[in-house]
């Protein structure tokens, strides 16, 4: 796992995230009609992870081409046997059995390969959702953390899994369908001609009447599709808050209230689902009725023929001559043309919905990248951490300033603290500081180079972040705490564990560093977790260091411990510590009280405190 995207995991809990950046989290863009042009764009590029495994495909897709070859050349021996049947000298049974013969072995051989077809689209479809799956994922990676803190993770999660399985259901299978279906209709067309041109006008009125019947309904079905996949995105993004927050809901008693909105997103959910559904259903049977209304006519008007040509009326070899297996032949074959386009009514559904999957897909594929780096960037090396803030001012949105102004100089290896109320925009600096958000204006250097002008995973290198809100993935100990430096030795993951206060509690597990953390570290308590973050930094080599509220979550024994163990971690670091608690910055070097976007005091906290104004006002609250 690349660093960077380690950052990125570790604004999960909200390090980034701020209230002003999320306008409407649970809630994607409202659901639109995909015109033609962006229908045949989303087709395209789905066509793309097919093409992506083009062997497996043309495979496919000669075994589908002989499958539904041999199936046509079925009711042509059908057809063959009945007219030997009918023959007026006699019935030959050794050419009828040869005929059925040949007929079943037609339909034998294309079951075959129709079942070899199935086995290679389960493992083309299998290599197609790997492949979309971690382009996505990919693509997260790469989107700046803004996009985080305004989409909510449950949504997110609908795309990767949902929206992915429908795509791939639909690619895997109806696609190959489809060009197939062709084959079969083109076949059957040319086999019905030699049969009989007369009859092939009834087509000319039926097949018309469907095709103008699907395009009306695909206009109207589309968007239902496009409004189904929003509403559950919402709904997964709604469920995954809620479940997280299961502990604080029912402290306050509100699962009632909570449960009652789960049930209104569900509702809408299920509503945009049964819409979806059910006007999308009646496109099948509708064309169902249509093609069966042709077979009907075609049976009527080949059997007049069939008459004529029996009671002489028709001359042999003239345009209205048929035979009875003709008619049955042609019977056969106008089912093999009709079915094609009633299946691909039936399938329509579901190519709706991937389309509109596949748009929800490929709107985060299209989303902006996190801004690339300067060609000449350049990388940090032999860091001392002096760290300059020069008149730089923020917001997260045009309308709405954070920061106004603000100017400060770290010198290497000094402690800065930041204080104030909350929303003062004491997180944004850091978020400044490392890049996942540039200052509007105003310059930030590290050792005098601009920021803008090194490389961003260089910078965030630089730094090691300790956060009130603890990230753990799923491992062992030994991962989660080897994560702040590769190839780091045991020795030195129990010395930091060690410094951390840690090691006893981790020797003391069953299975000791080796002990695997399930999901975020639920598994222990959130100030073992935070030790264990704080064994991570331990081992981190940088020389810039980010603490925020790095001991909220211990008691007050332990804080004093930590205390000892961060003042080594802090020894000779360039440190920029938020806190509430002003007990664990008493020895900074320097304090900056930030309120309303606005650096009010600055100086030690000597200093500070002979001022007598907000710092000593709320250090005195705190300890008085």
């Amino acid at each position: 796992m690349n660093h960077r995207w380690g950052v990125l995991l570790l604004t999960k809990g909200g390090f980034t995230r701020d209230p002003r950046t999320e306008k409407n989290p649970n809630k994607d863009a409202p659901a639109k009609k995909l015109d033609k042009k962006a229908a045949k764009g989303i087709f395209l590029r789905l066509g793309k992870y097919m093409l992506n495994h083009w062997p497996l495909f043309l495979l496919a897709l000669l075994l589908a081409l002989l499958s539904n070859h041999l199936a046509l050349l079925g009711p042509r021996f059908s057809g063959d046997a009945i007219d030997i049947i009918a023959a007026e000298n006699g019935v030959d049974f050794q050419a009828v059995w040869f005929t059925v013969g040949k007929m079943l072995a037609c339909y034998i051989a294309s079951g075959v390969l129709s079942y070899l077809l199935a086995i290679l689209m389960i493992q083309l479809s299998q290599k197609i959702i790997y492949t979309m799956r971690r382009q996505l994922f990919e693509k997260l990676t790469s989107l700046p953390v803004g996009y985080f803190d305004t989409h909510a993770t449950g949504d997110i999660i609908s795309r990767i899994s949902y929206d992915i399985d429908t795509v791939n259901s639909s690619l895997s299978h109806d696609l190959v369908q489809v060009m197939t279906s062709l084959y079969t209709v083109i076949g059957s067309l040319f086999f019905m001609w030699e049969i009989s041109k007369p009859l092939i006008a009834v087509f000319a009125i039926t097949v018309p009447i469907s095709i103008l019947f699907t395009r009306y309904r695909s206009k109207r079905v589309r968007p239902l599709f496009h409004r189904r996949s929003q509403k559950l995105g919402e709904l997964n993004g709604y469920a995954e808050e809620m479940l997280s927050g299961n502990k604080t809901i029912r402290a306050y008693n509100r699962e009632d209230e909570i449960v009652g909105r789960f049930d209104r997103r569900n509702t809408d959910a299920m509503d945009a689902y049964y819409k979806a559904e059910y006007y999308g259903a009646t496109l099948g049977p509708s064309v169902n009725f249509i093609n069966n209304l042709s077979i009907s006519l075609v049976m009527i008007f080949g059997g007049i023929l069939y008459m004529f040509s029996q009671s002489g009326t028709a001359k042999i070899g003239s345009l209205f001559f048929i035979t009875l297996g003709g008619v049955a032949q042609f019977v056969q074959y106008s089912r093999k043309f009709a079915g094609p386009i009633n299946e691909f009514a039936n399938i329509f559904n579901e190519l709706q919905s991937a389309f509109a999957a596949a748009e929800r897909i490929f709107r985060i594929m299209d989303e902006e990248p996190e801004k690339a780096d300067l060609p000449d960037a350049a990388m940090l090396q032999n860091i001392s951490g002096k760290v300059d803030l020069d008149r730089v001012t923020f917001g997260y949105t045009p309308d709405k300033t954070i920061l106004y102004d603000l100017s400060v100089c770290a010198e290497p290896g000094k402690t800065i603290a930041i204080v104030g109320p909350t929303g003062a925009g004491k997180t944004t600096i850091i978020n400044l500081l490392m890049r996942f958000y540039d200052a509007n204006s105003g310059h930030i250097f590290i050792d005098d180079t601009e920021i803008q002008s090194i490389q961003r995973n260089s910078l965030r290198r630089a730094y090691t972040m300790v956060l009130q809100d603890t990230w753990l993935f799923h491992g062992t100990i030994l991962e989660n705490i080897v994560y702040g430096k590769e190839g780091a030795s045991m020795e030195e993951v129990k010395a930091a564990a060690h410094a951390a206060r840690i090691d006893t509690y981790i020797e003391h597990l069953p299975n000791g560093y080796d002990t695997v953390l399930s999901d975020d570290g639920v598994n222990i308590s959130k100030g073992q977790k935070q030790l264990i973050t704080i064994a991570r930094a331990m081992l981190s080599e940088s020389n810039m260091l980010i603490l925020d509220e790095a001991t909220s979550n211990v008691d007050s024994r332990t804080e004093i411990k930590i205390q000892q163990a961060m003042s080594e971690l802090m020894r000779g670091r360039t440190c920029f510590v938020i806190a509430h608690r002003l007990s664990t910055i008493q020895n900074a070097d320097l304090i900056l009280v930030l309120q309303n976007g606005r650096i009010t005091e600055r100086g030690n906290h000597e200093t500070l405190m002979r001022l007598g104004e907000f710092y000593s006002t709320l250090y005195n609250s705190q300890f008085t």
